[in-house]
């Protein structure tokens, strides 16, 4: 009975046997576990323990280290500007970016369980991924080239706003000064001085283009004919010179589309249109108005968004940073979705809700565990952003987008000259993570107890 009870764990069980001095419970020697643990120990204080403390060291001397300055490095920092903007850019960062990134990639991996070609659609936004910062750092460059014949994000806009609003035909089109009547008239139009008469022809000369650079097959111009209110526009320049100025010679091009108002007393009563030979007829009301070239020919072309200047170079280069990272989401949380208890999905729609109920009330808190995870890790990653804002903005934006991590190498390495300064900006990066490790530390630690 005494040895059934002992080996069953009863009352009268022995106690169990103690760890021999030297040994660890599981009976491997102290020594030959220091051992075992050495190299990791090694790389450990080498690679972490020794940069953080000798860059807390350096952080209080002086920009070449022979002077102990204590906190003024510190203090340094956050009263210059440009190191203030890096802290407000990062903190945007930090709130918009993987805010942003964590919810396509939920989208993202919640849309492709719907469809047959799911998997190829993933592979292809996590492609990205297998992308350098450096390589996609110089795509997004290209990609927001302010030309629209090189940026394809301003060839987009370009292309959507030339459907909606027409463009000016000759933006570098002007009346000839030394024979026109027309002069300038405020917002870049150009308005006659005489006013036009029936059986008269206006003659509207412009200059400015050179014939080869005309769009389209332009066709010859000649001067308007008739009893009515009518009138030529024309260029009047050919190649290789010659001619009269003022009129309309043998070759010099007719220029089609022209907007003419006819102005009275400030208002526009008529406006035509040239036709392909540079003529226009305006209807008898315009009899003794003046002609106004309204600025709407002139204006210079739309060339798209500014995505790199001062204003929106952060959110631009946030754009090239979700392009990279909403892959390496998506794959996470798909991972996580193919976890989640289908049956509890099934009852939640038997039970009468809807798929954005669904959505809401049960996929989201079942993935918030993975969502944490996300969000936490892309937060770390953010807060040491360098390669697509040092490559994606251009020198004149650099200071709009900075960022603490390229404050850091500016102030030691990028001709600021001075490592202390450096060193309590790494120092600063280091606080501002630490909560975020110590939270998600926390989290695994839950995790781990249930």
């Amino acid at each position: 009975m005494t040895s059934v009870a002992n080996s069953t764990g009863g009352a009268g069980a022995l106690p169990a046997p103690a760890a021999e001095p030297g040994k660890s419970v599981t009976g491997t020697r102290l020594w030959v576990a220091v051992l075992f643990l050495l190299p990791a120990l090694v790389l450990l204080g080498a690679l972490v323990v020794y940069p953080i403390g000798y860059s807390i060291w350096r952080s209080l001397y002086d920009a070449d280290g022979s002077g102990f300055v204590g906190l003024k490095n510190y203090g340094d920092i956050f009263s210059n500007d440009a190191t203030l903007t890096a802290v407000r850019n990062t903190a945007i960062w930090v709130a918009v970016a993987p805010a942003i990134v964590t919810a396509l990639g939920l989208i993202f991996a919640v849309l492709t369980e719907r469809v047959r070609w799911g998997t190829a659609f993933k592979l292809i936004v996590f492609m990205p991924m297998a992308i350098s910062m450096l390589a996609a750092g110089i795509i997004f460059r290209l990609v927001y080239e302010q030309d629209p014949n090189l940026g394809a994000a301003n060839a987009v806009a370009k292309s959507i706003h030339d459907t909606f609003v027409s463009s000016s035909v000759y933006p570098n089109a002007r009346p000839n000064a030394a024979v026109s009547d027309l002069k300038p008239s405020g917002g870049g139009s150009f308005t006659t001085t005489g006013t036009v008469r029936a059986g008269t022809p206006a003659m509207l000369p412009l200059v400015g283009i050179a014939p080869n650079k005309l769009p389209g097959s332009p066709e010859n111009a000649k001067t308007a004919s008739g009893s009515g209110i009518t009138g030529t526009v024309w260029l009047d320049f050919k190649l290789g010179g010659g001619g009269t100025k003022g009129k309309v010679d043998p070759g010099e091009k007719a220029l089609k589309g022209v907007k003419v108002e006819a102005v009275k007393g400030g208002k526009v009563v008529a406006s035509a249109k040239s036709g392909a030979d540079g003529t226009f007829t305006l209807p008898a009301s315009a009899d003794g108005a003046q002609l106004r070239l309204p600025a709407s020919n002139f204006s210079a072309p739309y060339n798209g968004i500014d995505w790199l200047g001062p204003t929106l170079v952060t959110p631009a280069i946030i754009g090239a940073y979700v392009w990279m990272w909403a892959g390496f989401a998506m794959v996470l949380i798909a991972a996580g979705l193919a976890g989640v208890d289908r049956n509890l999905l099934e009852a939640a729609r038997v039970d009468g809700a809807n798929e954005w109920q669904v959505f809401r009330r049960v996929t989201v808190p079942l993935l918030s565990p993975v969502l944490v995870v996300v969000l936490i890790t892309l937060m770390i990653n953010v807060m040491k952003i360098f390669d697509l804002v040092y490559i994606i903005a251009p020198q004149p934006s650099q200071d709009d987008a900075n960022v603490l991590a390229l404050q850091l190498f500016l102030s030691s390495f990028g001709g600021g000259g001075n490592e202390g300064v450096g060193s309590a900006i790494g120092v600063i990066l280091l606080l501002l993570v630490l909560p975020v490790m110590f939270v998600n530390i926390r989290r695994l630690r839950r995790e781990r107890q249930r």
